[in-house]
């Protein structure tokens, strides 16, 4: 019998997630299978509720229905709990769907194992305030940089975010025209402007010297923001591959209770990337 995964959201076209859990299966001799799903928000409890109906095991939810996917989970995990954001439901033994957010942690997994990026005692900079930001800040928090700033075009929303991780540490808020005269060891991206090959307005000297630039978006090509990392002289500019293959590890980990290894389906898909351009 084979089991049932798959991913949702919209657009879906270009994810890595069935070929990267089709890597994590043949490796860990898994028997299951993994697809990928349109689903537009509006048609998210329908195709929710109807995955699960026809014995559907684990769900990943990327773009828009990460939020959803929480409002939808009967049972959370801590941190999707905190995140109020879940990219991960599991249907339990007990018939209830747990909801978890693996983005956080295969971030940090990416940025201190994968590349040997120290963020204790660094100063953090998030770009954005949506969805992607909340699922990553706890984690980041746990890692005990000096600062953390999130920056947004609208700054009331970073401002809420800021409050509701308050009881973890003290996070500054501001808009991108307030970023000028700042600078930060570790810039993250987060916002959705690399899906359009945008950039948000950036100070030119907003990264120290050797500073690290991050992208959660991935691509083929280098996106907007990497080229700004590298155009400001970045010690490392990294799209967000590794943390996608981290965050799948984690969801393949819950769902089936075996950790596939990730270095060789980072290696591999570097590869195959690096092929096409």
């Amino acid at each position: 019998m084979t089991d049932r995964y798959a991913v949702f959201g919209y657009p879906i076209n270009h994810s890595k997630s069935p070929r990267i859990h089709q890597l994590f299966a043949e490796q860990t001799q898994q028997n299951l299978s993994y697809q990928a799903q349109a689903v537009p928000a509006e048609q998210f409890t329908t195709a929710v509720s109807e995955f699960f109906a026809d014995g559907g095991k684990g769900l990943n939810c990327t773009v828009p229905l990460k939020e959803l996917a929480w409002q939808y989970a009967a049972e959370k995990t801590p941190r999707a709990e905190f995140a109020k954001a879940v990219n991960t439901l599991k249907m339990q033994d007990n018939g209830l769907l747990l909801g978890d957010n693996t983005d956080g942690c295969g971030l940090v997994r990416d940025l201190t194992d994968n590349h040997s990026i120290q963020l204790n005692g660094k100063r953090l900079l998030i770009l954005g305030a949506g969805g992607a930001t909340r699922g990553i800040l706890a984690p980041l928090l746990e890692q005990q940089p000096t600062s953390l700033t999130i920056a947004n075009r609208t700054v009331a929303k970073a401002q809420g975010l800021a409050a509701d991780f308050q009881t973890l540490a003290i996070i500054n808020a501001c808009g991108f025209e307030d970023l000028v005269g700042q600078q930060f060891d570790i810039i993250l991206n987060a916002t959705s402007a690399s899906l359009s090959d945008q950039l948000p307005p950036l100070p030119d000297n907003l990264l120290v010297a050797n500073g690290i630039c991050y992208d959660l978006a991935y691509s083929n090509q280098a996106t907007a923001f990497v080229r700004w990392g590298q155009q400001h002289h970045a010690q490392k500019s990294l799209d967000g591959l590794g943390m996608l293959i981290e965050q799948a590890a984690e969801a393949f980990y819950l769902w089936r209770g075996v950790r596939p290894q990730t270095q060789d389906v980072i290696a591999l898909l570097n590869a195959e990337r690096a092929a096409t351009n």
